[in-house]
């Protein structure tokens, strides 16, 4: 069933990336809102609300409800620029700095120059490994989480070192 759904989601192409991105199975119940999103995923802003769902026994949002949401993004990304690559989070590293007292907007963005590094590595060595660095943001404008999401770009089909 879910299968078909997502197959049933891919093809309604008369809905932009950002309209389909809050219906995938794992996202719909977050309630998710996509304020942001450029066609390249350079440029990503996705609101997580804080509501019954998502808040904890102190009201606050749950940290798994802040790595659901930013764990795929940068693999996202790298897979709208670098088609043709198998690509998936190796790392997911989370400071939590003040409570998610609220909603909370995730903040990712993908510079020229860390395409470009990742790029040069693609064409060097066949692979990447790239760490992006995201934050959620409180209403009060205050960083609650800092997030460091390591990605392995790695050919279709790639077998070796598990530590690259």
């Amino acid at each position: 069933m879910v299968i078909k759904n997502l197959q049933l989601l891919r093809t309604l192409s008369f809905l932009s990336e950002g309209r389909r991105f809050p219906w995938y199975p794992p996202f719909w119940m977050m309630r998710l809102k996509v304020l942001e999103l450029t066609d390249d995923w350079s440029h990503v802003r996705i609101q997580l609300p804080l509501t019954w769902i998502s808040s904890n026994a102190a009201g606050n949002i749950f940290g798994g409800f802040q790595a659901n949401l930013a764990d795929p993004i940068p693999a996202l990304a790298c897979v709208k620029r670098f088609p043709g690559y198998r690509v998936a989070t190796k790392k997911l590293e989370i400071d939590f700095l003040r409570i998610g007292s609220s909603d909370l907007v995730l903040h990712f963005d993908f510079s020229d120059e860390q395409i470009k590094t990742i790029q040069q590595d693609l064409d060097k060595h066949g692979y990447a490994t790239p760490c992006f660095e995201m934050s959620y943001v409180r209403k009060d404008g205050k960083v609650s989480t800092r997030i460091k999401n390591t990605v392995a770009i790695r050919p279709k089909g790639y077998v070796g070192n598990h530590d690259r």
